[in-house]
């Protein structure tokens, strides 16, 4: 997850250490700003947390702080959804490690109607939001939306 980028519905921690007062918890808005104390507002979707520490540390050096010990941390990643043959469709919090047979566990598992072979899902990070046919193996990202659709009998 060290490429994980950014998003709205992530709730990221930015602490600077011995510094309680540019300690901020925020959940990411759809604008993707931050408004962080001497900086103003930071546009921080579509970054990995190694290049928000960085924006962070590089704007506090010198002017505010000699050596800013800057840590960024995802407290929530934005939800994963899933709908179709599933007992409960819905938005789910995502976990590292996330598979489809897991998030159907969440979900309560497949109906009897499901089909385990014709699965898809349209990951929260494709701009042209092309389904892609996966297996329960695969690993999912947040924001990705699963379909499980009907099998016929």
């Amino acid at each position: 997850m060290d490429n994980y980028r950014l998003g709205s519905g992530d709730k990221i921690l930015i602490n600077v250490y011995g510094e309680d007062d540019l300690t901020v918890e925020t959940q990411l808005s759809d604008s993707g700003m931050v408004n962080y104390p001497f900086l103003g507002e930071l546009k921080v979707t579509g970054m990995t947390v190694a290049e928000l520490e960085t924006t962070i540390h590089e704007g506090l050096k010198g002017d505010y702080l000699v050596t800013p010990n800057v840590h960024v941390s995802i407290m929530e990643y934005r939800p994963f959804y899933i709908h179709g043959e599933v007992e409960r469709p819905g938005g789910y919090a995502y976990q590292p490690g996330l598979t489809v047979s897991k998030a159907a566990a969440l979900a309560e598992g497949f109906t009897e109607r499901a089909s385990e072979s014709k699965i898809f899902v349209v990951r929260g990070d494709d701009p042209s939001k092309t389904p892609e046919k996966i297996t329960l193996n695969t690993e999912l990202r947040p924001g990705d939306v699963v379909t499980v659709e009907q099998r016929f009998f």
